[in-house]
């Protein structure tokens, strides 16, 4: 997959993807992340990338000329079919079903914004949807572009040292994910519970089951509410539900 940030800040956004998952996902040729600033299309000496808002009001706002010959440029240099995005609070979430349908697209194109944010010709012209990380505002896009980026290449095949592990983290299935422990069995008093150390992998995986859809019934009933649940799932809240009033 190939990867492009349209950003004012290419250097921060370039530095933080060496780092972690992504930065081993880049070494190996599994994902490619390559950045792009709007002020090297600027026509003038002080680079000048932002405006007024027509309108009156505080801020300035990116403008159309700059924003829009980077991301031309930049769609130019990516793969047929890759996605257009902005980062910005109206957007829609994102979500694990999301990252999961943006890992099967060959390339994506993300566009940072800044300041009061970008003129909308630029976003009616040249971008194919928006993504919101949270209902909170940020100084610009830089930081909601690096989550999606970790986002999407995690979930991107052979990324991972564990095919598996991806599969089993929070929200894949529509949950939260289990409790995880690892040695020592006891810990200043805290225990393993014991079915983790039985071998018995059937009565785990149902431990495991029931202790992610108690954890999403008490910390995101918004999440659970959306889940559909099966018939063994429903019993095994019940169940949890059970242990916890009595």
């Amino acid at each position: 997959m190939r990867i492009a940030v349209v950003t004012l800040f290419p250097a921060w956004v370039a530095e933080a993807v060496k780092i972690g998952v992504v930065g081993r996902a880049i070494e190996r040729g599994q994902v490619q992340v390559t950045t792009l600033s709007p002020r090297d299309f600027a026509g003038d000496v002080h680079g000048t990338v932002d405006d007024r808002p027509y309108g009156g009001g505080p801020g300035m706002v990116l403008k159309c000329e700059t924003a829009c010959a980077a991301l031309r440029a930049t769609r130019a240099q990516m793969p047929p079919g890759s996605r257009r995005i902005y980062l910005g609070a109206e957007g829609a979430p994102l979500t694990q079903r999301k990252a999961s349908e943006l890992a099967q697209l060959p390339g994506l194109i993300l566009l940072a914004g800044r300041y009061e944010g970008v003129d909308e010709r630029v976003l009616a012209t040249e971008i194919d949807e928006t993504i919101s990380i949270g209902d909170y505002v940020l100084s610009g896009g830089e930081l909601p572009a690096l989550v999606l980026v970790d986002t999407v290449v995690r979930l991107l095949p052979g990324v991972l040292g564990d095919a598996e592990s991806a599969g089993q983290d929070s929200f894949t299935a529509g949950l939260l994910d289990w409790p995880h422990y690892t040695r020592p069995e006891n810990f200043e008093g805290l225990a393993v519970p014991p079915v983790l150390l039985s071998g018995n992998h059937a009565a785990i995986n149902r431990w495991r089951m029931k202790q992610a859809l108690g954890r999403t019934y008490e910390r995101r009933p918004d999440v659970l509410e959306r889940a559909e649940l099966t018939s063994e799932q429903r019993e095994l809240l019940n169940e949890y539900v059970r242990e916890r009033t009595h």
